[in-house]
């Protein structure tokens, strides 16, 4: 329930002739006519380029959270070793991107519906299509993952307490330890909350929470109201990107350009990395306020090379597997947990001979078993499809918030 006093400011928010007005209106005739006609290329290929990044983004997640067969403080005194460089490398090449342009996806695209819809009727489908799914994947962890370390020989936390099943099935007020990636969907659906305001602040206001938020993150102080501040930093981003066009701006500079940030960013980023959380906890703000710009820069590149394969000839093919992205999101880390070791005992853990092919290749994988049961979920309960891919299973494939 959203109190009264939150309630009356929002209608009298959606009730102001604000400068977002006007954007509301622009954005109720262009959904009008693209519904009446084809979309232009240009939108079509803005649409695709969406699609593909996002693909980009969660399969890059897979790298972070990949099968190790090893603990941290294996982890940490291996640090230099040829495959734990190749590992942190691929997480924080291709998984450092993810957060900042989903992230940022989620607010350009956050626009239109929040300009069009009620609050209300607003919230409701994000809480069925963020929350919801969050909820019940994590209640699926729980179970599966938490059974196998009780009755198996899996390595893997397990129900201890009361508060502890509370958290890991809605992060409240620190991160998962089964499913570590769901914070990002709970303070997703809390930006989602605000989000109505911040499309219809002016940007002087939206540069101020921005800015706010950035101090927020770099002063290391928890308030969980956001697990994870960044992400605000970056839905807010997206926002603002909507409004002054800058995704097609930036498709339209040459990928070296897009690159270069990125490519002066990655050493010191691959170095820190490296070092380990000894160097992070000596340098606490410093490296946040580095992570931001780098995650910044990694979103800039990743974003031109999606807008690059949106007009190549596998498009398609990727916009198709787009539609079971969120789906491998949800659950790629309870694949991990139970069959990572499985398939680690023909390629052995970190160190062993197999193990960097088996490393390159887990983000398909994974994918690869998220499409066999997105489908086995379609063939036996379209409704149960929907409900755990947030709604993008058992439709047509869109683009959508």
């Amino acid at each position: 329930m959203v109190p009264h006093g939150v309630r009356s400011i929002l209608k009298e928010v959606f009730a102001r002739d604000k400068p977002g007005k006007a954007l509301a209106e622009h954005e109720g005739a262009e959904v009008q006519t693209r519904t009446a006609e084809p979309a232009s290329k240009t939108d079509s290929r803005l649409s695709t380029a969406i699609a593909i990044a996002r693909l980009i983004g969660i399969l890059g997640i897979v790298y972070v959270h990949a099968w190790t067969g090893r603990t941290a403080e294996e982890l940490a005194a291996v640090a230099f070793s040829g495959q734990a460089i190749l590992r942190t490398a691929l997480g924080e090449v291709f998984g450092r991107s993810a957060v900042p342009l989903l992230g940022m996806i989620s607010g350009w695209l956050v626009v239109s519906t929040a300009m069009r819809q009620d609050y209300g009727p607003f919230l409701l489908g994000k809480a069925r299509t963020i929350l919801l799914p969050m909820i019940l994947w994590n209640a699926i962890a729980i179970l599966l993952v938490g059974a196998a370390a009780t009755f198996g020989d899996l390595k893997a936390p397990t129900p201890s307490t009361i508060g502890w099943t509370l958290n890991e099935l809605v992060p409240l007020v620190h991160a998962n330890d089964i499913d570590v990636q769901m914070p990002f969907l709970r303070d997703l659906f809390v930006c989602m909350m605000v989000a109505p305001l911040l499309v219809r602040a002016s940007t002087v206001w939206l540069a101020l929470v921005a800015l706010a938020v950035v101090a927020w993150s770099v002063s290391g102080v928890h308030v969980p109201v956001l697990l994870r501040p960044q992400i605000l930093v970056f839905f807010t981003a997206g926002i603002a990107a909507r409004r002054f066009g800058v995704a097609e701006r930036v498709a339209a500079w040459p990928i070296v350009l897009c690159a270069l940030p990125f490519v002066v960013l990655i050493a010191p980023r691959l170095w820190t990395a490296l070092l380990g959380n000894a160097f992070f906890d000596a340098h606490p703000h410093a490296m946040a306020a580095f992570d931001i710009v780098f995650r910044l820069a990694s979103a800039v590149v990743f974003w031109r090379v999606a807008w690059a394969l949106a007009g190549s000839g596998v498009a398609e093919r990727l916009r198709r597997t787009e539609r079971y992205g969120f789906l491998a999101f949800c659950d790629h880390l309870v694949l991990l947990w139970l069959f990572g070791p499985v398939i680690g005992l023909a390629t052995g853990a970190l160190g062993s001979g197999l193990y960097p092919a088996y490393l390159l290749v887990q983000p398909l994988l994974v994918l690869g078993a998220t499409i066999v049961l997105g489908r086995s979920l379609l063939a036996l309960s379209p409704a149960a499809a929907r409900m755990l891919s947030g709604g993008r299973l058992g439709r047509p494939a869109s683009v959508a918030a």
